[in-house]
């Protein structure tokens, strides 16, 4: 069956929807019926996909988004930055230490959504009840995690630019101390560590390539022949493909190139 691809927020999560006969195309402005209730997305590709792949029924596309959605959306956008700063305020009245990074209506408003990060567990019952008599829809506060803030914050990383998360990076990948030292990395916190506090997520960008590079060289500290004799691997160079080595016979050491070296079976 033919399914749509459809983003909410650029560099946001996809998701897959049934179109039907509708006649949309690709980057269309589309309304569709999510958990959450009405919104707008953008047709990001369409798939095709075996009904047996489904873990449950895909929701369908309603319509193509008219100029009234595209206004009513633009105008639910006017308002999230008000309500922000009323669930600042709000917050503290009622001793909430929280941080609030975000408020989405639904197309409908029907519902709102309120993000926030607390670095504890939050009871936000007596906020929702505040936020229910000034907005009088339903409120959905929406604790989240460092990195998932960072992306709705944006910023500059240590690279010097925009944040992967905040342009192009639609899910986080895992990324681990292993692969920084699949790569070389000095395990230095301040330099491995993105402004969200977490591992930087170009580690995992480079960690196959890294993986496939160095399944090429011996291990530290293993023994090779070279044109001189034996030696002992003391270093490599991974990108380089290079290998240092110490030779055994005259004590020697000197960098070569991967191919100019033979491991022992």
């Amino acid at each position: 069956m033919k399914v749509a691809l459809v983003q909410f927020k650029e560099a946001g999560k996809k998701y897959y929807f049934s179109y039907g006969d509708l006649d949309i195309e690709k980057n269309d402005l589309v309304v569709v019926e999510t958990t959450r209730g009405i919104e707008i997305g953008k047709v990001y590709l369409f798939k095709e996909i075996e009904e047996s792949d489904l873990s449950s029924e895909l929701k369908p596309i309603i319509r193509k988004a008219n100029d009234g959605d595209i206004k009513e959306d633009e105008y639910n956008q006017t308002l999230e930055v008000g309500i922000i700063e009323k669930t600042k305020i709000l917050a503290v009245q009622n001793d909430l230490e929280i941080k609030v990074l975000g408020a989405e209506y639904t197309l409908d408003r029907k519902r709102l959504l309120i993000y926030f990060e607390s670095d504890n567990r939050v009871d936000f019952r007596n906020l929702v009840r505040d936020l229910s008599e000034i907005y009088h829809t339903r409120i959905e506060l929406r604790q989240i995690g460092p990195r998932d803030a960072a992306k709705m914050i944006g910023g500059i990383g240590p690279c010097g630019l925009i944040l992967c998360c905040a342009t192009f990076i639609g899910e986080f990948d895992a990324v681990s101390i292993k692969m920084a030292k699949n790569q070389n990395i000095a395990l230095n916190p301040q330099k491995i560590s993105g402004i969200c506090g977490k591992l930087l997520c170009c580690i995992k960008y480079e960690d196959d390539v890294y993986t496939e590079l160095k399944a090429l060289l011996p291990d530290l500290r293993e023994k090779v022949e070279t044109e001189k004799g034996t030696a002992n691997v003391l270093e490599i160079n991974i990108i380089g493909q290079k290998v240092k080595v110490k030779n055994l016979e005259d004590g020697s050491i000197e960098w070569l190139d991967a191919k100019d070296i033979k491991r022992n079976e």
